[in-house]
């Protein structure tokens, strides 16, 4: 079987995970071609862990050194669009971690150039679009099932992250070094989920906490009101200080709801007769039988559904998808132009914030721009009087 060879930027958490994926067989498809890391404690440990692989403390001569067919950026979240340009302007095909970026005005940068090579395969690793749970939510909503939309509320605070986290680097949870908080860290996949089921909003107005509960500069709660423009409205809700946390996610359509549970289970209710129609046509005897909790049957039809959640699985699936795309053709299930809307809704939630005003996206890229570095250089600042 032909193998995509990979090579892994970052011997990190995200890219050590990676590395244990390939070789343990789950990506058979796919081969560590080489590794790169800047870290010498790194090189000990690839030495060690992996003896027979080409290790880098330079990611252009990783790029450049013929050990490679593609590469995947496990990298802070600024060096993702450079080092993704970087493998495609050398024909080596690039599969960048979450974010894509930290604003768009890079992204854009990014796309733009992957859209030159169209023979290379751009990817990005948003693995839940492989958590078949969503897969079917999204068909439910692509085939029509549940009507136009009219309202989504996401509360995703299963983020908890604890002081220790955040001090365990001193570029994480900065403006500098990560371009952001649980945005841009922890919520992204919910954030292109968001997106990708239910579409972009047209405005939102939002109310973030920036070292609400932790000791940092960056967001730890943020509540967030979207205006999809046609009178549907959505709420997005995250934090990393809900030490129980909750994940749910509610879809109301025209013609039935969609409720998800812990991403693990999803109810769907799918109306006999459109919203509207009833409410044209019942008389009150009808309505009454409802307010009573009878009747609900004749009203709708339920299909509730659980969904076994393996972590792992679901990296590997895009890992294999990347791989299958690149030898075979097989579809994209994440393309790399796609990461450009998660970091838009990101860019607006903050630019909401920061201005105390509704933003409409897409949001004025070099305003965002402008304003991002002033907190980055109150950051200095305030780093500087500690």
């Amino acid at each position: 079987m032909k193998k995509l060879r990979l090579g892994i930027i970052g011997l990190g958490a995200q890219g050590g995970a990676y590395a244990g994926f390939i070789t343990e067989g789950k990506v058979p498809n796919m081969e560590i071609g080489a590794i790169c890391d800047i870290d010498p404690e790194k090189k000990k440990l690839a030495a060690e862990k992996y003896p027979d692989i080409p290790f880098y403390d330079d990611y252009i001569a990783l790029i450049e050194s013929g050990d490679v067919d593609a590469i995947v950026t496990c990298v802070p979240h600024y060096l993702h669009p450079e080092m993704g340009i970087n493998a495609l302007k050398r024909d080596v095909h690039a599969l960048l971690e979450k974010p894509a970026g930290v604003y768009t005005k890079q992204v854009k940068e990014l796309n733009d150039f992957a859209a030159t090579k169209p023979e290379l395969t751009f990817g990005i690793m948003f693995n839940q679009r492989a958590n078949e749970l969503y897969q079917k939510v999204k068909s439910v909503i692509d085939n029509g099932e549940i009507g136009g939309i009219r309202r989504t509320n996401w509360i995703i605070t299963t983020w908890w992250r604890p002081q220790g986290y955040y001090d365990q680097s001193a570029w994480r949870a900065t403006w500098e070094g990560e371009g952001g908080g649980v945005l841009v860290n922890q919520a992204p996949h919910q954030l292109d989920l968001l997106q990708w089921i239910a579409g972009m909003p047209k405005k939102v107005y939002s109310n973030v906490k920036y070292g609400y509960q932790r000791d940092i500069a960056v967001e730890d709660e943020v509540t967030a009101l979207l205006d999809y423009g046609n009178g549907a409205t959505g709420v997005f809700v995250t934090a990393t200080h809900d030490i129980m946390g909750t994940d749910r996610f509610e879809i109301l359509g025209d013609k039935g709801k969609i409720v998800v549970d812990d991403s693990k289970k999803v109810t769907i209710k799918r109306l006999k007769v459109p919203e509207a129609e009833m409410s044209a046509k019942m008389d009150m005897q009808d309505v009454m039988k409802i307010f009573m909790g009878t009747g609900a049957a004749d009203i709708y039809d339920e299909e509730v559904l659980e969904f076994e959640n393996v972590w792992g699985a679901q990296h590997t699936d895009v890992l294999k998808n990347f791989a299958a795309n690149v030898l075979d053709g097989t579809p994209l299930l994440a393309p790399g132009s796609d990461g450009i809307q998660g970091v838009a809704l990101a860019n607006a939630i903050h630019l909401s914030s920061w201005l105390d005003k509704e933003v409409e996206l897409p949001v004025d890229e070099d305003l965002y721009f402008a304003e991002l570095n002033k907190k980055i250089e109150e950051e200095k600042t305030a780093l500087v009087q500690k």
